[in-house]
């Protein structure tokens, strides 16, 4: 049977995007007194607390430092409250690929490698562009990270009640997960947030009317009167002190706002109760270290950057971004709207995620394309394959598939690139080099995947979804037709399923590394070499954690705020009997 497949075509591109103090104060999420544009901050402020990125960390971090002590958050994106429509589960893939500042919550950046992705530029971090899906870090990973289990249980639930909410189950997830189960991905685990083998349903942070909730609104929890968000502040610059043979110390920063105006903030004190704080994320932090003085001497020099404040190697070195593949369904039923419900976590450590439904306004995606080009000529890549495959697309077009996309997810990953600048400029993307697939337990981790996709396609108990006499294969084939990404693709991919992981493979944004423990920050998240400056962000991680790293990241900020507290009210008591014995 022949299948009507080409008005999916457009639609093709869909797939590229898919993937314990319960104290609460009286503002309510969009309405915080707090959050402010930069444009009407001083030229001169103090802070207890200075956090660079109000994200999927800094937000958690915030609220929770708040409780005890004078916080500033600058965020360099605008608020997420400011277009609730964009928040809507509808608008998903239209809000991932609205790209064009100085509004847009989503920056493109190409990797090296030729791969399509984006950093988020909106309070709230990724929780407000990503698919949603909400499942707690392996068991493995919190005991390697030496976190207290007790706690971050604590710090899970404190998250969870704000945030996160059971999805219903219907006829395309619902099929999905009959799907996996019939393919081996055993056994079945119901719904749960605990990262297990087998087949479960997780959470999300889409209400049941298909509003999606952020990491912003755990600012809820925030003491009003001891915080302050600074939106559209672009941080320029950390600041130390280097007196003498003294190890370095960060007491503020520089940032500008919108109107280019530059501001000044310090820390209130220098002593060792207050911290600046970067958690701007697996590109943000390390670049804004490198733009600060800290990082390979040889490689600041060359950009300018004066002084070098620590000859620091590691910093950006460890990138990683886990590789996607995905392959379209398209369906003969119609399906509902989800984005990632149902997964399988696979003995051999390839996650099976889908979603259906998905809808696309094409006219957004002109900006989209534009900007693509323009990053894809200045990284001198290859440009007429997608050129033609881009003026083919009718851009007045509003559509939504009826389809269903399923995409294999490599765990770790073992293969392991680079971040370096490529200018002085930090609103700029820097150079990213992720080396997916390169080393050969990836690669196998993707072949059981995709394997595992034509399995569950090809199972009964997702029939209901798929054409008769269409194959799982034909189905991979059609990708390698599509320049969902700029790598070349070889005719060997037909037939050679390592071939074809590497020439179609993508990314799931969940990139991490760059300031990593026990090369960049120590256990407690200090970067070493340098007193009073942190990084708190997925930057730190080895591996990323669970199918969906989002989960850990907001746990961690609660975590750690919930640490450095203890530690706050440990120095200050010390310090008064200290007083106290000196009066005497």
């Amino acid at each position: 049977m022949v299948i009507k497949i080409f008005p999916l075509f457009h639609l093709i591109i869909v797939t590229v995007f898919i993937f314990h103090d319960s104290s609460c104060y009286s503002d309510e999420a969009g309405n915080y007194r707090f959050m402010k544009d930069a444009t009407s901050a001083p030229k001169l402020s103090h802070f207890d607390y200075i956090i660079i990125g109000g994200g999927t960390a800094g937000c958690a971090l915030a609220a929770t430092l708040s409780r005890d002590a004078t916080v500033l958050v600058l965020e360099r994106g605008g608020s997420p409250y400011d277009n609730p429509a964009a928040t809507d589960i509808g608008n998903f893939v239209n809000t991932l690929l609205d790209i064009i500042p100085p509004n847009s919550w989503s920056q493109l950046f190409v990797s090296e490698d030729g791969v399509y992705n984006a950093r988020a530029r909106v309070l709230g971090g990724g929780t407000v562009i990503n698919a949603g899906f909400y499942s707690r870090g392996e068991e493995d990973f919190m005991a390697e990270a030496g976190w207290d289990r007790d706690e971050v249980e604590a710090a899970y639930e404190w998250v969870e009640k704000k945030m996160v909410f059971q999805p219903p189950a219907k006829g395309w997830q619902s099929a999905f997960r009959d799907g996996l189960l019939e393919a081996g991905v055993s056994p079945n685990n119901g719904f749960t947030f605990r990262h297990i083998i087998g087949t479960k349903f997780g959470g999300t942070i889409f209400d049941p009317d298909g509003h999606r909730h952020t990491a912003a609104n755990l600012l809820e929890y925030a003491n009003p009167d001891n915080i302050v968000v600074f939106l559209h502040a672009s941080v320029h610059k950390i600041l130390f002190t280097t007196k003498g043979n003294q190890r370095p110390r960060a007491f503020g920063v520089i940032f500008q706002d919108s109107n280019g105006v530059v501001h000044k903030s310090e820390l209130a004190t220098q002593d060792s109760t207050n911290e600046v704080i970067l958690s701007a994320g697996a590109i943000g932090s390390p670049q804004l270290l490198m733009l600060s003085g800290v990082g390979p001497k040889a490689h600041l020099t060359a950009y300018g950057v004066n002084p070098v404040i620590v000859d620091h190697p590691m910093v950006g070195q460890g990138m990683a971004d886990n590789p996607m593949n995905p392959v379209l369904i398209p369906s003969p039923e119609p399906v509902e709207v989800s984005l990632v419900q149902a997964v399988g976590i696979t003995k051999s450590g390839s996650y099976i995620e889908g979603g259906s439904g998905l809808s696309l306004s094409l006219r957004l995606t002109g900006s989209f394309f534009d900007a693509v080009l323009k990053l894809v000529k200045m990284m001198k890549l290859p440009t007429h394959s997608i050129s033609k495959f881009l003026d083919s697309l009718d851009l007045s077009l509003n559509v939504t598939t009826q389809a269903g996309v399923i995409i294999q997810k490599t765990n770790g990953p073992h293969s392991r690139g680079h971040l370096e600048l490529r200018n002085t400029d930090p609103d700029d993307n820097p150079s990213v080099t992720f080396n997916y697939y390169q080393d050969p337990e990836d690669l196998n981790k993707c072949v059981e995947g995709l394997s595992t996709i034509m399995k569950v396609i090809d199972s009964k108990g997702y029939s209901k979804y798929t054409y008769d006499g269409v194959s799982s294969r034909g189905l991979l084939d059609f990708i390698l037709t599509i320049p969902t990404n700029l790598r070349q693709r070889h005719i060997t991919s037909a037939f050679d399923l390592k071939q074809y992981c590497k020439d179609t493979v993508m990314t799931i944004y969940h990139y991490h590394g760059g300031c990593q423990v026990g090369k960049v920050v120590d256990e407690d998240y200090k970067v070493l070499g340098i007193d009073a400056l942190r990084v708190i962000d997925g930057s730190t991680f080895l591996k990323s954690p669970g199918t969906n790293p989002q989960a850990t990241i907001m746990m961690m900020g609660r975590y750690m705020g919930q640490k450095i507290l203890r530690e706050r009210t440990v120095i200050r008591e010390k310090q008064q009997e200290e007083t106290v014995k000196t009066e005497l």
